[in-house]
């Protein structure tokens, strides 16, 4: 079974990748992805960035320099320190990543509109089954470890919640 997921899979893959290329062809994956927790996270300080994307502080913050040229990001201090640095999404990103949403949908639309209605619903009640089996595995695992665990929102969409122990390895942020 898991082999032919993985098969299947890669066909999802490729059609998500294809979207990401087309309209984030100037952002590599790591910089997309770090957009994209801030667009989770708006006002996140860098440190919880380089936790949430599994990157050491130096490199999360190299890439940020990078997003701040390209216009993607804005830094400001923090709100009760003004030493820490809060990192928001520009009016830039937030178009861009509309875009590579909307791009997403209509290719994943167009192989959804082979498929029979009760195959797209199978596959829906199937992802979404996968879905909550994934996060109640990362849960358990992130209690042990206390890192983040993505949660799900009313909207479907991922967010983080803190466990216990940050002296453990993180796992590797979701994204949208």
């Amino acid at each position: 079974m898991a082999a032919a997921l993985d098969e299947a899979a890669a066909t999802l893959l490729a059609v998500w990748e294809a979207a990401r290329e087309r309209t984030t062809s100037r952002l590599s994956s790591a910089q997309l992805r770090a957009v994209m927790v801030v667009e989770q996270h708006d006002g996140i300080n860098l440190r919880r960035l380089a936790t949430l994307t599994d990157m050491l502080l130096s490199s999360a913050s190299r890439l940020c320099d990078r997003l701040v040229a390209a216009g993607m990001l804005e830094r400001e201090p923090g709100r009760f320190d003004r030493r820490e640095i809060s990192l928001h999404l520009t009016p830039e990103a937030v178009r861009l990543l509309g875009e590579l949403r909307s791009d997403r949908r209509q290719r994943l639309d167009r192989v959804l509109a082979g498929m029979t209605p009760e195959g797209r619903e199978a596959l829906l009640r199937g992802i979404r089954e996968f879905d909550e089996s994934a996060r109640r595995r990362e849960a358990t695992a992130a209690s042990e470890t206390g890192w983040p665990v993505a949660q799900g929102s009313p909207r479907g969409e991922s967010s983080v919640e803190w466990v216990d122990d940050p002296a453990a390895d993180p796992p590797v942020a979701r994204t949208a």
